[in-house]
């Protein structure tokens, strides 16, 4: 093997380790007894499974976890059809100031989301919408960078093939529903992934739209197990550990789409 593909390898070997430390360290330390946590040794006197359960019942885990699954899988659906559409739209559509159009919805990337949550949270309160899945979910459900990753990858499928439809009967949507969205399912599950991943992690603006207990989402539920004088480390990590697996499922699902997805968009540098 050559020198520079062993260099390579150690490198990547070396960002790998780097990156599932953290996870490492959040499972060893949720199996931790309480009087443990703290300790230098990796691995603690016995497994304290019992930290699961009691991370479970430590708060309404379950309502948590439902509110969190509910927003995620509705949010996702919702950006996957309007990212689709504008997507459609941009890439295949001709209208006078299309691509300056494009360009300042592109602008919007810039902004960060702390700077929208004010105004945002005034336009739910005068629409009713504070402390509703409504307020958690639609705000979000159009995205520039969804629009832009679903246009991206439109523009890698032949002109010839929306033709070819067009001459045999099919409308604009019967050419975006049965011919290119088939097409785009690396796509779509690219923009799924970072979608679901993205909603399942909010934690500001669920913060700021809910005070009611029952519509608290995993990410506001977490921060229960900091108190004011002591934060139970075990019983978070433990329940950090459950609150990851929805996530990492979605990512093993459509993981075979990833790489294909961001490389067909054109993210991957060409």
């Amino acid at each position: 093997m050559k020198p520079l593909s062993v260099l390579n390898r150690s490198l990547l070997a070396l960002a790998c380790f780097s990156v599932f430390m953290p996870f490492l360290w959040m499972i060893i330390t949720s199996l931790k007894p309480d009087n443990e946590v703290f300790t230098m040794d990796w691995i603690g006197s016995r497994l304290a499974w019992e930290n699961y359960e009691k991370a479970w019942n430590f708060f309404p885990f379950g309502t948590f976890f439902l509110n969190s699954l509910i927003v995620s899988i509705l949010g996702t659906l919702l950006v996957l059809i309007t990212s689709s559409l504008s997507g459609y739209a941009f890439s295949r559509l001709r209208f006078r100031g299309r691509d300056k159009l494009f360009g300042a919805y592109l602008i919007t990337l810039m902004v960060p989301q702390q700077v929208v949550v004010v105004p945002m949270f005034l336009l739910m309160k005068e629409l009713g919408w504070v402390n509703s899945y409504w307020a958690l979910i639609i705000p979000w459900a159009f995205t520039a960078f969804g629009t832009f990753l679903l246009r991206q990858f439109y523009l890698t499928i032949p002109f010839e093939v929306d033709e070819a439809a067009r001459i045999d009967g099919c409308s604009h949507f019967g050419v975006y529903w049965r011919i290119l969205l088939p097409l785009l399912k690396p796509g779509l599950a690219t923009l799924a992934v970072f979608t679901f991943i993205g909603y399942w992690n909010s934690f500001l603006w669920p913060l700021i739209i809910t005070n009611e207990e029952a519509l608290y989402t995993l990410p506001l539920g977490l921060q229960m197990f900091h108190g004011q004088y002591s934060t139970q480390w075990n019983l978070l990590m433990a329940a950090s550990t459950m609150a990851t697996l929805p996530s990492f499922i979605v990512y093993l699902i459509a993981q075979r789409y990833i790489v294909e997805g961001i490389s067909s968009s054109g993210l991957g540098g060409r």
